[in-house]
């Protein structure tokens, strides 16, 4: 651990990132675009879960800042925000 003191506006934000990732199905969600672009499609098909679930989950963490979508003409694709969550990702999965 560095000796890096977070501000106060710092720590919320990351606590607010957590709270977001913390649901098994986030968790599966971002484990699987793990460095990659994916339609709602694609995820669902490879979770085994309803289109509306993914696409409710898929919802809030675009909303807090974790994942970005891009529409490319009939398809949404999403993908990670910032390449740095891919590391907490990867802390929770091996945990």
């Amino acid at each position: 651990m560095s000796g890096k003191k977070l501000t106060p506006e710092q720590l919320e934000h990351a606590a607010m990132l957590l709270k977001a990732m913390a649901h098994p199905i986030r968790v599966a969600i971002l484990a699987l675009i793990e460095g990659k672009r994916m339609t709602v499609t694609q995820i669902y098909e490879a979770l085994k879960l309803e289109q509306s679930v993914v696409s409710h989950h898929l919802g809030i963490l675009r909303d807090k800042g974790i994942l970005l979508s891009e529409r490319d003409r009939r398809n949404i694709y999403y993908s990670y925000k910032n390449d740095l969550l891919l590391s907490v990702v990867e802390c929770i999965t091996s945990c």
